[in-house]
């Protein structure tokens, strides 16, 4: 099949977050299996407006403010006349709403929809223009196939009404491989870990608050904020009022076995998001034997099972969070056992089973727009 991808970013870019390891793992491998792949997403300074990478052809133009204008033009002027067999329009920002413009077989792959957690990221007036579109994209893909990467994306997809039907399940997973081997040891403090980018609705300010109510009683416990985003210099600006920049460490971007060896010795895992389609640091914190923390929260109580492989706390609950905390970082027995279930878990996903889903739905959807057309054609 030849496949067009119209997303975002891609997943060299410097906001790049789970969407992206999703969409580079799944596509890589149908590029393997001898699928031709292309990917239109915005530009940012210093990449190439074009390039080949792990097989997929990405083609760079605008920025993250004007992209979802482009792509109805670009599309239109120079895409289109390349006649895809199928066309992926994955929705983790503002919905491109292709079914107006594209008429050539469609797959949408959503992750998850803002809702009104939009508001904690940006102002009334783009945030109500984010909800719109959102407002709009139930009505405009009523009649397109879903790959959905958790229950929780079903959950809120059929909430604003969408059909159960539409959905088939590509779920994320990582490549597990040596690299995910548990630490040597852990580190000698209590570390607590956040791995990801540096957004208001991720939260991490409740975070950082929890953690300076645990500094009493857990004197020489740690935290490692891992990662970047605009959200960063409020974040520095709280752990210095709350007194405790001398054990939080902005650790910034790191390598991927960078990130996984951090995980491996850090003793919890916290991810404090208002909302995610999956939150794959969790299972990536289980493959290397530590145990998460999370917000009970859209896509997070799909990657951390409540008591099995980590704990779960009522999101935005701080006073819960630090409990949580407090019970981790000083019960051995428990993360232990957490973190033995946790290995566990995280094998049970797995990117070729991801990849089988997508590859079949695309097919099934090619394969259907072509009987269809020959069918109205009188062929």
């Amino acid at each position: 099949m030849k496949i067009l991808v119209l997303n975002w970013q891609d997943w060299t870019h410097p906001e790049a977050g789970g969407a992206e390891i999703h969409l580079r793992e799944t596509f890589r491998r149908l590029v393997a299996r001898g699928h031709s792949v292309t990917l239109f997403c915005s530009q940012f300074p210093g990449a190439k407006a074009s390039e080949t990478l792990d097989g997929i052809q990405i083609i760079r133009r605008g920025s993250r403010s004007t992209f979802n204008f482009i792509v109805p033009l670009y599309y239109a002027l120079h895409l289109k006349k390349q006649e895809f067999d199928v066309i992926v329009d994955d929705i983790n920002k503002i919905p491109f709403l292709t079914p107006l413009f594209i008429r050539r077989p469609l797959v949408g792959l959503c992750h998850h929809f803002f809702g009104e957690t939009i508001f904690q990221e940006v102002g009334q007036v783009l945030g109500s223009y984010v909800l719109f579109t959102e407002y709009l994209a139930k009505r405009v893909y009523k009649k397109t196939p879903f790959l959905v990467v958790s229950q929780s994306t079903v959950d809120e997809l059929l909430e604003v009404g969408f059909d159960r039907r539409q959905f088939t399940f590509a779920m994320n997973a990582i490549a597990y491989d040596e690299r995910y081997k548990q630490a040597d040891g852990k580190f000698t403090a209590p570390t607590i870990a956040y791995v990801g980018r540096l957004k208001k609705y991720k939260s991490v300010d409740q975070l950082i608050r929890a953690f300076a109510a645990i500094r009493p009683s857990i004197p020489n416990a740690e935290l490692l904020i891992v990662g970047k985003g605009d959200h960063e210099p409020a974040l520095r600006a709280l752990a210095e009022e709350l007194g405790v920049t001398d054990s939080t460490k902005f650790i910034g971007f790191i390598t991927e076995e960078e990130k996984l060896r951090l995980l491996g010795r850090s003793w919890v895992c916290v991810n404090p998001s208002a909302k995610e389609g999956w939150g794959i640091v969790n299972i990536e914190a289980s493959a290397c034997g530590t145990p998460s923390v999370a917000a009970n929260s859209p896509g997070l109580r799909d990657s951390v099972k409540d008591g099995v492989t980590g704990l779960l706390y009522p999101y935005s609950d701080i006073a819960a969070l630090s409990d949580t905390l407090k019970r981790m970082l000083t019960d051995e027995s428990l993360r232990h056992a957490l973190g033995e279930k946790g290995i566990a878990f995280a094998r049970s996903f797995d990117w070729e089973a991801t990849a089988d889903a997508v590859e079949g739905l695309l097919e099934t959807t090619s394969l259907s727009w072509r009987q269809e057309k020959r069918k109205t054609s009188g062929i």
